[in-house]
């Protein structure tokens, strides 16, 4: 499971689809409604907030907005109704962890739309995230 910190804009259509169903998935974990999963490193920080389910359901909106963008048609009413208005920080650090990440994954899977992006020094987040100074999350599985 991977939750970029990443705005989706930068995610292959592989990676959008896959992102999809991984935060969906996510989002019946923090509802309490699976028996695996449920203390992944990715949902920290969703755990960390009072309304994790708000929270989630804006992330799901967010990736949704892209897939409208590209034409796609994901099934918005998996996405639980809340409202919330939250912002979660998250560190620079790694914000730029996952850029290189999903840059080395997009070099093997698909390296035409990495080109898209080769300009890019200062990837934006998910609208979600507010980035802060800090380094990369000590959740954060990295190999050796």
């Amino acid at each position: 499971m991977r939750i970029w910190t990443l705005h989706p804009k930068y995610l292959d259509p592989q990676g959008l689809v896959a992102l999809w169903r991984e935060t969906l998935l996510a989002q019946k974990v923090l509802r309490g409604e699976t028996k695996g999963y449920r203390h992944h490193p990715q949902l920290h920080r969703f755990q960390a907030h009072p309304d994790l389910i708000g929270c989630i359901a804006l992330y799901l909106r967010g990736i949704a907005d892209e897939a409208d963008r590209r034409g796609y048609q994901f099934d918005k009413t998996k996405i639980d109704p809340s409202r919330l208005q939250c912002q979660l920080d998250e560190s620079l650090g790694q914000l730029m962890y996952e850029w290189a990440h999903l840059g080395g994954k997009l070099m093997h899977r698909n390296p035409v739309w990495r080109t898209r992006w080769e300009g890019v020094t200062s990837p934006d987040p998910h609208p979600l995230f507010r980035i802060v100074p800090g380094e990369v999350r000590s959740w954060e599985i990295r190999p050796e």
